[in-house]
């Protein structure tokens, strides 16, 4: 069986966001026992992570390591269209990715205890993004 939905999130700027809920909402309603969940971000200045789902600080961090790494308004970037983040934030977008595969084992994500979905957003300012899962498996 596969089975295909388009999820919208509206994010509030630069950040992550856990959308581990929305994803085994589809999973379940799907009715899918066993099988793969694919994930696809339809942007290029955001990406998709899985990350410690129960201490915020690691969230946090990361974004203050991508900051320090791709800083907006880098005099290195010739592309500033938008702003001083754009850029910075297709760069980092790169370096993430906009897409994640995963198990899913009795009807559920198959993710490690700490593990959450996580939609990153690199841009300063709130967008509407959309997510694409793909399921494949047995039911």
């Amino acid at each position: 069986m596969v089975h295909q939905e388009t999820l919208q999130f509206d994010s509030r700027g630069r950040g992550s966001f856990n959308i581990t809920h929305e994803v085994e909402q589809i999973i379940r309603q799907a009715g899918i026992r066993t099988g793969i969940c694919q994930l696809f971000l339809h942007h290029t200045s955001a990406s998709l992570i899985l990350c410690e789902n129960a201490d915020p600080t690691v969230r946090s961090d990361l974004e203050r390591f991508m900051a320090r790494l791709v800083p907006d308004g880098d005099p290195l970037f010739d592309h500033t269209q938008e702003g001083p983040d754009d850029m910075a934030a297709h760069v980092r977008s790169i370096l993430t990715k906009m897409d994640l595969s995963f198990p899913i084992i009795d009807g559920r994500p198959g993710l490690g205890t700490w593990q959450g979905i996580y939609l990153w957003e690199h841009r300063s300012h709130p967008h509407r993004r959309r997510v694409t899962v793909t399921l494949y498996g047995e039911t």
